[in-house]
């Protein structure tokens, strides 16, 4: 047995399933985990020393790859001081006059630890600043494990909602209305039914947790205009996409100013952390401002927010983003004219669909009508070859900058020569 694979047996033994986060555990690809010791620019390396390119880059929070100096520094000059002060301190500051000075939306913001808490608490501040309970999400996006959010939808205009989770408190989902992605329909429908008593509606503007699956902006300014109209907050969890599609997010993007936002991944450089800010009205709601109580003992973790500042001052001037654009151009040249893999990108986010190229997967009911061939394979021959993508179909790739062209060429390549045996 493999290094990886006796670590993977005592795991077993002392944590569920082995792992600390299910995708881990390889259940999507087969096999027992790669078990990893470091990384250093776009290589990490796993425990009997092998380097591989790295596509996952943690789930997206290395833009700027492993091991960048300018972060490391930042994170050893903090531990350095203090890594965990439990007070007021300058560090948290100085990251959130940058980010509201250049994200005109985000007036106020409020450090938490993670993407989940983050959701969690702009979910209650909507509560808070409409009166209202119902909160509208959309199936195929993914907001972290509270309770109201571990919602998929059912038949029809998906109103009727199934947990994804045992142990969740069934009065919380029945709080949480869920539609469809890119159905203007029943977006209208669900508004007219349920429009007085929706606090929110959380989306993802890139929802990149069940695959790529790139919305229309004619779809998010009918959502957002149907917020307005029936006096809803707009949410948009930019957890992944905030800092990664542009520094201003998906929201700066496409040209919006949601009420609150959130945030996670590249805002801390790797550093456990999240975020959610937005309109001053909203968020001065939140205590010891207002009523609606949010707290912890390691928010605004000073190493966190020394490594986050150190990561968007490298991106604060856009050059990056035009750059991991660049390296994404290739990938779609690449797979211009081949006829087995569908490849969406969004700048540096990119998901390859096994299945035969067509129009843009847009929804799960896209996905579902063109069903894609087994991924596991395709991911051990990329594994063997020294290429790491995340060990699930659905999670997407990240570009970052330590990758190079002849990298994405290799990618390509390898993946074109994986998938040549696949039917179709």
């Amino acid at each position: 047995m493999s290094t990886s694979g006796d670590l993977f047996e005592r795991s077993k033994l002392v944590s569920p399933g082995g792992v600390h986060s299910p995708v881990r555990a390889f259940k999507g690809v087969g096999g027992p985990p790669r078990f990893m010791t470091g990384g250093q620019g776009a290589f990490i390396t796993d425990v009997d020393g092998r380097n591989l390119v790295d596509y996952c880059m943690a789930f997206g929070p290395l833009i700027l790859g492993h091991g960048n100096a300018l972060v490391r520094d930042a994170a050893v000059d903090a531990i350095g001081r203090g890594w965990s002060l439990g007070t007021c301190e300058p560090y948290s500051l100085e990251l959130a006059e940058f980010i509201t000075r250049r994200i005109p939306w985000v007036q106020s913001v409020r450090f938490v630890n993670s993407g989940t808490e983050a959701v969690m608490s702009a979910l209650r501040v909507a509560r808070g600043a409409t009166g209202r309970d119902k909160i509208l999400k959309f199936d195929g996006c993914y907001h972290g494990h509270t309770d109201s959010m571990l919602i998929k939808s059912g038949s029809g205009l998906a109103e009727a909602t199934q947990p994804d989770s045992a142990g969740l408190d069934h009065a919380t989902l029945s709080s949480t209305v869920v539609a469809p992605l890119d159905d203007e329909a029943a977006l209208e429908a669900v508004f007219a039914r349920h429009g007085k008593d929706i606090a929110a509606a959380i989306i993802e503007p890139v929802p990149a947790n069940y695959g790529l699956l790139p919305q229309r902006r004619e779809y998010l300014q009918r959502l957002a205009d149907l917020c307005r109209k029936h006096g809803s907050l707009l949410i948009f969890d930019e957890v992944i996409s905030g800092f990664r599609v542009g520094f201003q997010g998906a929201a700066g993007l496409y040209g919006f100013e949601p009420d609150l936002v959130t945030y996670g991944k590249v805002i801390g450089g790797g550093f456990p952390v999240g975020a959610y800010g937005g309109k001053r009205e909203y968020m001065e709601l939140v205590a010891p401002a207002g009523p609606v109580y949010q707290a912890g003992t390691l928010s605004a973790n000073s190493v966190a927010m020394c490594a986050g500042l150190a990561t968007l001052r490298q991106l604060a001037d856009g050059s990056l983003y035009s750059r991991l654009d660049t390296l994404g151009a290739r990938l779609d040249a690449a797979f211009a004219t081949q006829q087995k893999i569908q490849l969406q990108r969004i700048g540096s986010l990119f998901w390859f669909y096994l299945a035969q190229p067509g129009a843009a997967l847009r929804s799960l009911g896209d996905m579902k009508s063109r069903p894609a061939a087994p991924f596991g394979p395709v991911f051990h021959q990329l594994l063997d070859g020294g290429i790491y993508l995340a060990p699930s179909a659905f999670e997407v790739g990240f570009l970052s900058a330590a990758h190079s062209p002849a990298q994405v060429d290799a990618l390509a390549q390898a993946m074109l020569a994986a998938t040549a045996a696949l039917p179709g």
